[in-house]
């Protein structure tokens, strides 16, 4: 199972990275995530630059697609070319988004009369798009999530964790990385967060 991280040039390092690296914890399991970029290398806000390990064809094959967020998203998606690179298929895809990555969420058409979470400067936007923002971390509906604050990135690989391989796969993977002390109480919130993200409607 392959995860397309997609990352712009002015990219949250917070975003890509953290779910990036959650994910690739379980390549054993055959669960692996690529930064996968439209140009060779993209810079970051804090102009941190890093080569793609994808180009962004990759996001036609890949089982999962998780938009990452930037400050340059409205650039983004007011770039016809960037968009049209972005032939997704909810049907048969994970597909997430973290952040201002909602905004790419709405411009490609994926969201319809779903709620999303983002972060507190791009919600005015989301909103102006005529999409309903919640005042909450993570919300999931069908195959289809969105996150919202920078540190909610470890809501969404627990997201693309738990659908893929299960729960348990979870608890090993953030209960290693979660701080010395807190192993249970960040596996716990984690799942809590997700769980109750795709019951919130329901």
């Amino acid at each position: 199972m392959q995860v397309a991280v997609v990352t712009f040039d002015g990219f949250n390092e917070l975003d890509s990275f953290i779910a990036s690296a959650l994910i690739n914890r379980c390549r054993k399991d055959g669960l692996e995530a690529f930064i996968t970029t439209p140009t060779p290398v993209v810079a970051s806000m804090n102009g941190v630059e890093v080569t793609g390990q994808r180009p962004m064809e990759f996001v036609r094959e890949a089982d999962v697609v998780l938009i990452g967020s930037g400050v340059k998203a409205r650039d983004v998606v007011a770039d016809d070319r960037l968009i049209s690179m972005l032939q997704l298929d909810p049907s048969r895809q994970l597909i997430g988004s973290q952040c201002s990555g909602a905004l790419v969420m709405a411009r490609l058409g994926l969201l319809g009369s779903t709620p999303v979470c983002t972060d507190i400067k791009t919600r005015p936007f989301v909103e102006a798009a005529g999409v309903t923002v919640l005042d909450a971390p993570f919300h999931a509906e069908g195959n289809i999530a969105t996150a919202g604050g920078c540190l909610a990135s470890q809501y969404l690989a627990t997201w693309v964790i738990s659908r893929t391989l299960g729960d348990d796969a979870v608890r090993d993977v953030l209960g290693y990385v979660a701080p010395v002390g807190e192993s249970q109480e960040t596996v716990e919130r984690a799942l809590r967060a997700v769980h109750a993200g795709e019951a919130a409607l329901r």
